[in-house]
């Protein structure tokens, strides 16, 4: 399906079609700005390590989703600290913060096309 076929706001003819460019850097931004985004990215992406490399903390498959091979053991530990603790120290979310953007693409794979639209609506518009 086409963005102008789901977007009720672009079939109304009343807004423009949300360009690949404007999705990419509108999730790039809540990643590195946005503390609900980067924590539930966080998880997401270590959910898509496998258990070994979730186990160990380092990334073995060249698969092209989960943690980056420099990023494997650390963002693995955040990841497993978050969620016993439920919680990061300033320090480890300045560093999250900074990690996060360059796994952009895997949170637009998993996200709600719709809600997300909609919420980059909100933003232009404000």
């Amino acid at each position: 399906m086409f963005v102008e076929d789901l977007d009720p706001i672009v079939a109304m003819g009343i807004g423009h079609k949300i360009t690949q460019n404007e999705i990419k850097n509108f999730v790039k931004k809540q990643l590195a700005t946005d503390k609900n985004w980067a924590l539930k990215a966080l998880i997401k992406i270590f959910e898509f390590q496998t258990r070994t490399e979730q186990e160990q903390e380092v990334t073995h498959e060249n698969n092209h989703v989960g943690f980056t091979g420099t990023d494997g053991k650390i963002m693995t530990s955040f990841a497993k600290q978050y969620t016993t603790r439920h919680f990061l120290t300033p320090k480890q979310m300045a560093l999250l913060y900074k990690k996060m953007p360059k796994y952009w693409m895997q949170i637009i794979k998993i996200s709600d096309k719709q809600k997300l639209e909609l919420q980059i609506r909100k933003a232009l518009a404000a």
